[in-house]
C-alpha cells in the first residue's frame, strides 16, 4: 500500500528550495496541474525543472515561471510561453534545450538506471560543442547523460492502492518516463481503484515507481483551440 495524501499542500512539502523536480505532460496534455498549483503556493525558490515545455503564461508550469520559481528549465522547446520567451532573451533564467528524443532518452534512461549513451542528434550542431563524440561504425555519436530528479509529479487517469498506475491516451507523453526517474514519485490521479481492480495489461507503470498518490480532480484546459468553419451556404 502506498502512502495517500489527503492534500495537495501534503504532497508538496518534500520540494525544497534549489530541488530538481521533473514535471509529466506535453504541452498541457497530461499536467499534474493540482501539483504543480500547490507548489506555487508553497513559494519555493531556485528549482531546476525538467520538462518537455514550460506550459502557457497563466497555466501549468508558466505559473511557476510567472512567480519566478524557476532557477534552471531543461526542455525541449519555449512552446506558447512568451513569459518563458522573454526571460530566455533578457537572461533572467538559465536554459538547456535538448533535442525531444534526446531529452526523453536521456529521462528514460536516469530511470532505467544508464549512465549515460550515444545518439547521433545534435553531432555537428552547436549542441556539441564541447562534448564528447565518438565514432561507431563510420558514424559520428554525441555522449548525452541520464536525468534524475528529487521529486517527479506526473498526472495519471487511474492509479490502485499499490501504486500502480495507468495514463489516459496521449496523456502516457512523457508520463511513464518521468515517474521512473524520480527518487520521489508523486502521482495526482483521477480514479482511485482498489488492488486488483486493474488488469495488468492496463498499467503503463508499476507501482515499483511510485512512492505517493494523491486524488483530484482534472482541471480541463486546451492549450489552442481549433475549430472548423461552417461552411458558407
Amino acid at each position: 500500500m502506498k502512502h495517500i495524501f489527503q492534500s495537495f499542500h501534503e504532497a508538496v512539502q518534500d520540494v525544497q528550495n534549489g530541488s530538481t523536480i521533473m514535471v509529466g505532460g506535453f504541452g498541457l496534455c497530461g499536467i499534474p496541474e493540482n501539483l504543480i498549483l500547490a507548489l506555487v503556493e508553497t513559494g519555493v525558490k531556485d528549482l531546476t525543472v525538467i520538462s518537455n515545455n514550460c506550459g502557457v503564461d497563466d497555466w501549468g508550469l508558466g505559473l511557476l515561471l510567472k512567480n519566478r520559481q524557476i532557477k534552471k528549465m531543461i526542455a525541449s522547446y519555449v512552446g506558447e510561453n512568451k513569459e518563458f520567451e522573454r526571460q530566455v532573451l533578457a537572461n533572467e533564467i538559465e536554459v538547456e534545450l535538448i533535442p525531444q528524443g534526446t531529452l526523453a532518452e536521456r529521462i528514460r534512461a536516469g530511470g532505467a538506471g544508464i549512465p549515460a549513451f550515444y545518439t547521433p542528434a545534435g553531432v555537428g550542431t552547436q549542441i556539441a560543442e564541447g562534448r564528447e563524440v565518438r565514432t561507431f561504425d563510420g558514424k559520428e555519436y554525441l555522449l548525452e547523460t541520464a536525468l534524475t530528479a528529487d521529486v517527479s509529479f506526473v498526472r495519471a487517469w487511474r492509479g490502485d492502492r499499490l501504486g500502480n498506475l495507468q495514463y489516459n491516451k496521449t496523456a502516457q507523453n512523457f508520463n511513464p518516463m518521468i515517474a521512473a526517474a524520480g527518487k520521489i514519485t508523486i502521482a495526482e490521479i483521477e480514479e482511485m481503484k482498489e488492488i486488483g481492480e486493474m488488469a495488468p495489461q492496463h498499467v503503463h507503470t508499476p507501482s515499483i515507481y511510485v512512492q505517493h498518490l494523491i486524488v483530484g480532480e482534472q482541471i480541463k484546459r486546451i492549450e489552442r483551440l481549433t475549430v472548423r468553419q461552417e461552411e458558407l451556404l
